[in-house]
């Protein structure tokens, strides 16, 4: 027997959880258009693209698929939302891709702006699917992890992450420029002005796992409010 009010709650998180992955799709595709260069893990995306006959967002999605199993072997167990993220904002991509939505400015303003747009779309789509309460991105799970295991700041393991696959990116042709260098400095002020507005505290936040969200759903006795 399942449970059908945590079920109702659960389901009732969907459209929030898939406006954050949309919207999240669409900064990176406005990164991209940008044409001034885009994150570290974009460069790497699109490095990889570029000798495959794979697209961004297929290429977006295995290796959201590979970190979520590194990172199970380092201890982090992936939420219902770190799956969907994987998925869903490869797939989103991709569909964003052929509708030709955006275009590659005709000037370096123009080119400016799509990037600032990108960049304050990630923060709000960042608060959204995190506010649901399902789990972390691969890629910031397999920081948690590695934090976890090496016993290192953040700062030196995200750092460490970033600069890693910008290399690799970069020596793949992805696209680095003054883009890449606003992205890395004011993401985090997105985000965190998101969580600002938007009321969200992540250190008070407890993100429930896969297995947890299972668990909940099989339960007999009805203890999630709608």
């Amino acid at each position: 027997m399942l449970n059908k009010s945590y079920l109702v709650t659960l389901i009732k998180k969907m459209p929030t959880l898939m406006f954050g992955l949309f919207l999240y799709a669409a900064g990176i595709v406005a990164t991209l258009y940008s044409n001034m260069g885009m994150s570290p893990w974009d460069v790497f995306h699109v490095g990889i693209a570029n000798h495959t006959p794979l697209t961004l967002g297929q290429v977006s999605q295995i290796t959201g698929l590979v970190i979520i199993f590194l990172s199970y072997f380092i201890g982090v167990m992936p939420g219902l939302a770190s799956i969907m993220n994987m998925y869903f904002i490869g797939l989103f991509i991709d569909v964003i891709n052929s509708m030709g939505i955006f275009k590659i400015p005709a000037t370096f303003l123009g080119g400016f702006l799509l990037l600032i747009s990108g960049i304050l779309m990630i923060g709000w789509a960042t608060y959204f699917y995190l506010k649901v309460q399902l789990g972390a991105g691969p890629r910031d799970g397999l920081m948690e992890g590695l934090v976890k295991k090496i016993k290192k700041p953040v700062w030196i393991i995200r750092g460490a992450i970033e600069v890693t696959v910008l290399i690799i990116g970069y020596i793949l042709g992805g696209p680095v420029g003054i883009g890449t260098i606003i992205t890395a400095f004011t993401i985090g002020i997105s985000v965190q002005w998101a969580f600002k507005v938007g009321k969200y505290d992540p250190k008070s936040t407890e993100h429930e796992d896969i297995i947890k969200t299972i668990e909940n759903i099989k339960k007999k006795e009805d203890i999630y409010s709608t």
